[in-house]
């Protein structure tokens, strides 16, 4: 009996951001074809926590400039794969379809025959510069964001500051990125930040300017696979000392009661709508949070 292929997002790399669907399929999968951003990563922290895999594992990570398995020899061992009867995870870090390469996949599969599944991956555009307390949108500041491939040219993007652009696989083209992007209305004096490892045990953020981040880069040695966000919205980070926009009610925000990690991270990006805010305060207020333990559960990992 021929199998299938299930595409399955691994997040930006912790293992608590993986779906509980994404955990399912690799629980149930004869054969994991993993990515080497995110997916093994994941696939450790799995195990680390006592989770059953017992899937064979081939290793598909690309580095840059190397790739040892093009991408048409990973096409080919996915029906191969799948015509022997396998039931096949296709693992890719963040979405298979941002940047991921999984529609191309999904067709190629299908073409062969192979019935595709896919499970949607947290994207590390978003996590990342959430991780890190930057919004890709707050109001009053930015109301939309274009993401771009470092790989890519970016002259077509268009926006000032208030329009979020984040870069990812962009640490090698960062200071032609700049450069273009500083050459228009956003000018020189834009915010950035890069956040390297993302959620990662080496992340690290570096602030500048679209004038100074590429010297601040090479200065600090910046490394992939880092996420770059530039745009007003970088003034938000907890580590900015940018002067404040005048949109941004400053006073008040300090003024706030404490407010749980998850509160922050809402409020952050990852959802919009006040009343659940409002709702995890009651619900968690200040006064009855307790420390997290030293030893997290699977779904409860946050560095």
């Amino acid at each position: 009996m021929t199998g299938r292929v299930t595409l399955v997002g691994a997040g930006p790399g912790d293992a608590g951001l993986l779906t509980l669907r994404g955990l399912r399929a690799l629980q149930e999968a004869d054969v994991i074809v993993a990515d080497r951003l995110g997916a093994r990563t994941v696939l450790e922290q799995l195990v680390d926590e006592g989770e059953q895999i017992d899937a064979e594992v081939i290793d598909v990570g690309k580095l840059p400039g190397h790739h040892p398995i093009p991408q048409d020899g990973i096409n080919a061992l996915l029906v191969e794969l799948a015509v022997a009867g396998k039931r096949v995870v296709r693992l890719k870090g963040g979405d298979p379809f941002v940047f991921g390469r999984g529609r191309e996949e999904q067709l190629f599969c299908e073409a062969a025959g192979i019935p595709v599944d896919v499970v949607p991956g947290v994207t590390s555009a978003v996590s990342v510069p959430a991780v890190a307390g930057i919004p890709l949108t707050h109001r009053g500041i930015a109301a939309s964001f274009t993401v771009v491939s470092g790989h890519d040219q970016i002259e077509q993007v268009r926006g000032g500051g208030e329009h979020t652009v984040v870069l990812l696989m962009g640490v090698g083209s960062l200071a032609h990125s700049a450069h273009v992007l500083a050459s228009g209305p956003r000018g020189a004096d834009c915010p950035v930040a890069i956040i390297e490892d993302g959620f990662g045990d080496g992340q690290r953020i570096t602030l500048g300017t679209l004038g100074t981040i590429a010297h601040l880069a090479a200065a600090r040695q910046v490394r992939s696979p880092a996420v770059v966000v530039i745009g007003d919205v970088v003034r938000l980070s907890p580590d900015a000392d940018f002067a404040a926009p005048e949109a941004l009610p400053v006073a008040a925000d300090a003024a706030r009661p404490a407010r749980s990690r998850w509160t922050d991270a809402l409020d952050a990006g990852l959802a919009a709508d006040t009343g659940l805010i409002q709702a995890v305060d009651t619900l968690n207020p200040p006064s009855d949070r307790q420390p997290r333990s030293s030893s997290p559960s699977l779904f409860s990992r946050t560095r």
